[in-house]
């Protein structure tokens, strides 16, 4: 990572947990950046490109109010990773750099109606059928489930409810989904038939990186009363935590179409100071061509998460023998955290129609909102933070504050703060796994090196990210969740 870029750029305090950098901080801005974040988080973001990448979005044609970058902001392609940028539905930009590469990595949570001294006899079993039945690891591929091209194009056009007709889930599951999980504008003419060959055979898998899938417990309950609703009832509680994305598909349609809009910049004369920013205006066909093909990957990563969880629903019908309902594993919500949509936000004074570019951000709608579950509306929608390997995770719950303040955003995780490669040279993933060991919790990984890679030192502190989220008033906490298991691809 480049170091120090951060101290270069100008930073207005607003509060203790909000920064402003001006327009004028960079020629070409079109607004202002906006950083959240406390003191501590705020110098780490200077230790890379994070804060200068929050200017350069600010120069996206469209781009309205200001550009944001939320408290587990670190570098990425483009855009930083925990950055939020809308830009105006009939005169702005879209950006395959603001969705990235792993289009839909999200995060879904199961809850069950165990204890944790219910499961730790059966733990270690349990951790292995997981381990054996859902493929980790780059390029894991499965064996028992492989479709068709004209299989995968229906797929991924009706997304969750086409993959819990064939089985894989219960009717419930799509209710419980961010956009019920399903885009409507996916079209599958728009994706190659390279980026179709790599998916024929990954769904159903975990991947490899930051991915991840969890046998949590409830360590604390903040907010009884929606942590009810969401249906965490106690301390000790057992839940299941699935981490993952669109896997080799969605990484191909990114590719695709960053080559079509560096053809769309040249095209249209658009001036930007980062070519990873390459975008299209969004009423022409190279913005609209993107998009569809963009939510063909969401759906896809809704239906690879649905899988997985089918998985581990027959997982514990195996190990347990008896039927998966009886233990409960209800799917509390399933949230993207790399997508671009279409949405309505009210910008000074005015609700007006806008592409919104989340990458590396929570969806946080608050009660009342009619994007909200049925059975949530009345408490906002769940919004789930997963932290590093072998730290807490955490449940929230969306709020209007973030609509005013977000775009109805909030952050994604902890936010790594070491590169893969340092964490390589630091770190050894026998020794992470002795350490997650000595305090209890099981691990199974494809490679060490992927455990030296996501070894929680390589982190910011997810506690701190979800602190400063709740102190803002973007997503206020709920519960909070300790691993006891983790299985790593």
């Amino acid at each position: 990572m480049q170091r120090n870029q951060g101290n270069r750029v100008p930073l207005e305090k607003i509060d203790d947990y909000s920064w402003r950098i001006p327009m004028e901080a960079k020629p070409g801005m079109r607004v202002p950046g906006m950083v959240f974040a406390d003191e501590t988080l705020l110098q780490k973001m200077k230790t890379d490109r994070t804060l200068t990448q929050c200017m350069n979005v600010a120069h996206l044609p469209g781009i309205l109010k200001y550009s944001i970058t939320l408290p587990d902001g670190h570098e990425g392609y483009g855009f930083p990773i925990g950055g939020v940028a809308v830009t105006d539905f009939e005169d702005g930009a879209l950006s395959p750099g603001g969705v990235g590469y792993d289009i839909n990595c999200g995060v879904r949570l199961l809850t069950t109606n165990l204890n944790e001294n219910q499961i730790k006899p059966k733990l270690s079993d349990l951790t292995d059928r997981i381990f054996r039945s859902v493929p980790c690891g780059l390029g894991s591929r499965r064996k028992d489930f492989r479709v068709s091209d004209r299989e995968l194009d229906i797929l991924v056009r009706e997304g969750v409810p086409r993959i819990v007709e064939q089985g894989m889930g219960r009717v419930e599951d799509a209710d419980h989904c961010e956009e019920q999980g399903c885009m409507k504008t996916a079209n599958p003419e728009k994706v190659s038939q390279t980026a179709k060959k790599r998916g024929r055979s990954q769904v159903g898998t975990l991947g490899s990186g930051n991915h991840f899938l969890e046998i949590q417990r409830v360590d604390r309950i903040v907010d009884v009363k929606v942590a009810k609703v969401f249906g965490i009832d106690r301390v000790g509680q057992v839940t299941v935590m699935i981490h993952c994305g669109s896997r080799g598909f969605g990484h191909q349609v990114c590719s695709d179409y960053l080559r079509v809009m560096e053809g769309a910049v040249r095209r249209y004369g658009i001036s930007l100071p980062d070519r990873e920013l390459a975008c299209a205006p969004g009423n022409t066909r190279e913005a609209e061509d993107y998009f569809q093909a963009m939510s063909c990957a969401i759906n896809y990563a809704f239906i690879n998460r649905q899988v997985i969880t089918h998985s581990v629903r027959e997982s514990f019908r195996q190990v347990f023998n008896q039927p998966s309902e009886e233990f409960g594993l209800d799917l509390v919500y399933d949230v993207a955290h790399n997508i671009a949509k279409i949405e309505e936000h009210v910008v000074s004074g005015s609700r007006r129609k806008v592409w919104i570019h989340r990458k590396g951000a929570t969806r946080a709608f608050p009660r009342g909102h009619p994007d909200v579950p049925v059975d949530y509306r009345d408490y906002g929608q769940p919004v789930i933070i997963p932290g590093s390997m072998g730290s807490n995770s955490w449940v929230l719950v969306g709020t209007e504050k973030a609509m005013e303040v977000s775009f109805g955003s909030t952050a994604h995780g902890a936010g790594r703060m070491m590169s893969r490669s340092a964490a390589r040279r630091r770190f050894r993933g026998n020794e992470i796994r002795k350490t997650l060991g000595r305090r209890g919790i099981i691990v199974r990984a494809a490679s060490p090196i992927v455990l030296a890679e996501e070894a929680d030192s390589a982190y910011k502190d997810v506690n701190k990210v979800v602190e400063v989220s709740d102190r803002l008033g973007i997503a206020t906490r709920v519960a909070k969740l300790s691993p006891m298991a983790v299985i790593k691809g």
